[in-house]
């Protein structure tokens, strides 16, 4: 590459299948991103697309989300320096569990909801395996690529709805999409390659955290920058349910309810940003604790809650910010993301200091 700042940038990110994922915005992002930081902290990381190009631009990347699938996928991709997924790896995955009478969840719970019975066997012996890999990286390159699988498997790419099994016999959709009929286990070796083809070592020490941001952000220190892409409140997806499946898969429960068609869990983790009611006091304690931080890039949509205007309030309180502006062109899933409606972000500085002389202070005196 021609700068020394790029050149980790032959490594790809594996695309998203994921309700608003910031991998197409990455670039934009990047034109915000300050001069002459070190440390940044991705604090909802989601698919983990803005904390892999912090990655790629050399930082020491500290990236975090309160779901656990999200943080498997940065253990994989983001903490992870070297270890891929190789051919007797496959094997453990792909052998007949010798758990496997302890391990029936998705057979007994998603069996005709998201899977025939013989795909629902194959991921409980899956997921029976996982823990057999003989590292932490291994193990959430597999849950990484077993989740991404799932994705592709199921129409629209989420599990909110109670049609994939519809759609999967549907000759005109299987025409457009034939991942909806071609076994998990084939999708899964489809996209390994390109997992492990983006895993490298930006020669600093990564950090991935499964938190709720408030318990995680004063046990943190030495951040030059911080990048809070929160859920968009009343205008985009619930995540967890729209991808409950996949949480549900990685902590395999024991202790939850699987209530209504789709068997989402209950009780779900509690977020804090993601009901009017929380979403206010919430955010003023983010920005509390965020107030050492000099620098944050806040990720927003103009169809959120709050109203920019009021949002912007609660930012300059601690920093002085500017507001850029991206409009989608095509829907892109959620009203937040529908054509005409904005993508925002937040540009946040330190203060200015403002000086009186002395002359004016003794004026003022």
């Amino acid at each position: 590459m021609l700068f020394e700042e790029y050149k980790y940038f032959h490594y790809q990110f594996p695309e998203p299948q994921y309700l608003g994922a910031k991998h197409t915005h990455l670039s934009w992002i990047n034109r915000f991103i300050p001069k002459g930081i070190s440390t940044v902290f991705d604090a909802f990381s989601g698919s983990q697309s803005v904390s892999f190009l912090f990655k790629q631009l050399g930082f020491k990347t500290i990236t975090n989300d309160f779901l656990n699938f999200n943080n498997q996928i940065g253990k994989a991709l983001i903490e992870n320096k070297s270890f891929n997924l190789d051919d007797e790896d496959l094997i453990t995955l792909f052998q007949k569990s010798p758990d496997k009478n302890d391990f029936t969840l998705i057979e007994n719970t998603f069996t005709n909801v998201f899977f025939e019975r013989e795909e629902a066997v194959f991921l409980d012996n899956f997921r029976a395996n996982i823990p057999l890999l003989d590292n932490e990286y291994k193990q959430a390159l597999a849950f990484a690529v077993i989740n991404r699988s799932m994705t592709r498997k199921i129409t629209m790419g989420h599990f909110g709805h109670t049609q994939a099994l519809i759609y999967a016999n549907d000759p005109e959709r299987i025409r457009r999409n034939r991942s909806l009929i071609r076994p998990i286990k084939d999708l899964f070796l489809d996209l390994l390659p390109s997992y492990n083809n983006a895993i490298f070592d930006n020669s600093q020490d990564n950090q991935s955290f499964n938190d709720n941001i408030l318990d995680l952000l004063p046990k943190l220190s030495n951040i030059d920058l911080v990048y809070f892409d929160p859920p968009y409140c009343d205008s985009h997806a619930d995540y967890q349910g729209f991808y409950h499946l996949l949480e549900t898969y990685t902590e395999y429960w024991k202790d939850k309810e699987f209530v209504n068609g789709t068997k989402r869990y209950e009780p779900q983790r509690y977020s804090g940003f993601d009901k009017k009611r929380n979403v206010i006091s919430s955010f003023e304690k983010l920005f509390e604790l965020s107030s050492e931080i000099h620098h944050w890039l806040i990720s927003y949509n103009n169809r959120s809650y709050p109203e920019i205007n009021d949002f912007k309030k609660l930012i300059m309180k601690y920093k002085d910010v500017t507001i850029e502006t991206k409009t989608y062109q095509n829907g892109r899933g959620g009203k937040g993301s529908v054509a005409g409606s904005q993508e925002i972000l937040f540009v946040c500085k330190p203060r200015k200091a403002h000086f009186i002389s002395t002359q004016k202070q003794e004026q003022l005196a």
